[in-house]
Formats: structure tokens, C-alpha cells, sequence
């Protein structure tokens, strides 16, 4: 492989750690994963960061991927089983602090995935917020990542 060829290998392996930015709306670290090869069903994590002065939420998400993406949750049932749940009033961001989507809790969750979710590739996913409207994000999926990895700076915490 050629000294330019490697560059622009290593350039566009580094953009997919780059946070992307709308109004004051920062999303950092995101990353997918389905459950099985075959799965049907998928999920993305990330941070999402608020960095201006007034409270934000997140409402909704979309992505060619799947045939419906929702803002899901666990919750536990009466019994102590846990189960995920679509949160349609969706999550609040506060300002100044920090939303942390992760595996156990509070996700974006892709249901009827068209075609399996396979590692090294991108997934494009609109995330749309009350205030500051739509931020489109490229999300590599990692079947390999553990829970919590990359996670440990939590600089605020929204639930």
C-alpha cells in the first residue's frame, strides 16, 4: 500500500471518531451493534452533549437501515424482569450536561434491520432534537466492543 493510500486509510478510519455537531448539539463516541448475525433488531449507543445555555430533548431518530427506529429504555416490570420499552417522549438533554446512550439503558434501537449489521461498517442515523432540529450521524458498527468501553468520561449525566 502507497505512503497516500495508507494516509487516506488512516484519515477516514479517524473521521469516524470525530463527534458531529448541529446548533449546540455535540454526538461523541457513537457506535451499533445487532444481537446475532441474523438479527433483525439492532441498537446504537453514544454521547450526546448539550453545550449551550437551554434544555434540549431528543425526539426521534431515522435511518435507512431498519424499517422503524425508536428511543427505547429498560424498565423493570412488576416481576424484577427487565424489558425494553419505546420512550416516545423521548429523552431530555439538559443544558450543559451530557446523555448517555448505552447498553442497558436509555438507546436507539433498529427494528426490521434490512440487511445484518456487520463489523467495520457505517450505519447513516438522523437524530432528531426539539430545539436544535436534525443532526445525521455516521455510525460504525462494532460487534466486538464491550459495554461500557469507551464510555469512562461522563462529564454530566441526563437520565
Amino acid at each position: 500500500m502507497s505512503f497516500k493510500s495508507t494516509a487516506l486509510a488512516a484519515l477516514a478510519a479517524a473521521s469516524f471518531t470525530l463527534p458531529a455537531f448541529a446548533a449546540d448539539i455535540m454526538v461523541q463516541d457513537p457506535y451499533a451493534r445487532s444481537s446475532a448475525m441474523m438479527s433483525t433488531s439492532g441498537a446504537a449507543f453514544m454521547q450526546v452533549m448539550n453545550h449551550s445555555s437551554s434544555d434540549d430533548r431528543l425526539i426521534g431518530a431515522a435511518s435507512p437501515v431498519a424499517e422503524l427506529v425508536e428511543l427505547h429504555t429498560h424498565e423493570e416490570d412488576e416481576n424484577g424482569v427487565m424489558r425494553m420499552i419505546h420512550v416516545e417522549e423521548g429523552f431530555p438533554v439538559a443544558a450543559g450536561e451530557t446523555l448517555m446512550l448505552v447498553r442497558g439503558g436509555n438507546h436507539v434501537m433498529f427494528m426490521g434491520i434490512t440487511d445484518p449489521f456487520e463489523q467495520g461498517d457505517t450505519i447513516p442515523l438522523t437524530l432528531t432534537f426539539e430545539q436544535a432540529g436534525d443532526i445525521t450521524v455516521d455510525v460504525p458498527v462494532d460487534l466486538e466492543r464491550k459495554p461500557n468501553h469507551g464510555m469512562s468520561h461522563q462529564h454530566g449525566k441526563s437520565e
